[in-house]
């Protein structure tokens, strides 16, 4: 391993988020289909002492703590690095955000601690950053194929929402997984109609605290979007469009209606479509 090291951390998208069981020590049962977007933060690591610098239009919303996750991951591989954050992506935002820079500086010092799940329950996730149907607490894995072309629209109000909060405002907490054998998604059409097939069980709640989130949805369906739905535990939604072209125009629209708002527009990280 050399450094310094540049390693980008893609935004993880929970394309469905069924909500399983509820264990006896308080921690929920999922069964979710995760991709990961271009759009995303980056993360450089040289020889250190351990210290942490931002950058990015969301640095001051992060700021530098001890127990940040970039420093948390360093800590656990045992070494001693300067790390450089661009801070891309809105903070607490249910888009793996924190996890995927923790799983950036793993990558970044090839390191492949026994339990990264200690991070977050998402970092083994974001360690590949590829498809993957996630369930038990984030640690049951299994890899997907490359998934035909997606675009997307993300959306975020800029206004914060607990992640708890949601999980204790949810009124059913045992709900159906989805099916045993997924589907050959043999185009982009069968993705997105699986997809809309399937839920995202904290969606509700999360609207229920902030009805904003319901506005991103209708926003994203007014600009055109086949399916919109929230990812993780919000408040960031998703629009899936038909083109490039279509995710494009819709970001350009929606971000003069609404510059208070957090918009972008992107494709599947590198790897991760077919060709």
């Amino acid at each position: 391993m050399t450094l310094p090291r540049r390693e980008p951390a893609p935004a993880k998208l929970n394309l469905t988020l069924h909500v399983t069981g509820q264990r006896a020590d308080g921690y929920h049962l999922l069964d979710s289909l995760v991709v990961f977007v271009e759009t995303g933060d980056v993360v450089t690591v040289e020889e250190g002492p351990l210290s942490l610098e931002l950058s990015g239009p969301f640095a001051a919303e992060l700021g530098i703590a001890p127990d940040n996750l970039c420093l948390r991951a360093a800590r656990l591989a045992g070494r001693n690095v300067k790390i450089t954050l661009e801070k891309n992506l809105p903070v607490a935002s249910g888009i793996g955000g924190g996890s995927a820079d923790a799983a950036a500086v793993l990558r970044a010092l090839c390191a492949t601690p026994r339990e990264p799940e200690t991070l977050g329950a998402d970092v083994p996730v974001c360690m590949a950053s590829r498809p993957a149907r996630m369930q038990g607490l984030g640690e049951i894995l299994t890899p997907l194929p490359a998934l035909p072309p997606l675009h997307f629209v993300l959306l975020n109000p800029l206004l914060g929402l607990s992640t708890p909060a949601v999980f204790k405002a949810m009124s059913c907490r045992d709900n159906p997984p989805m099916p045993e054998q997924l589907p050959a998604f043999d185009d982009t059409a069968a993705l997105i109609d699986f997809v809309a097939a399937c839920r995202n069980d904290l969606q509700p709640a999360a609207i229920r605290l902030m009805p904003e989130i319901a506005d991103c949805l209708a926003t994203l369906e007014a600009a055109g979007a086949r399916l919109a739905r929230m990812s993780g535990s919000g408040a960031t939604c998703f629009g899936l469009f038909e083109t490039a072209a279509a995710a494009q125009a819709a970001r350009a629209t929606i971000a003069a209606a609404h510059p208070g708002w957090w918009v972008a527009a992107s494709g599947l990280a590198p790897g991760a479509a077919s060709l």
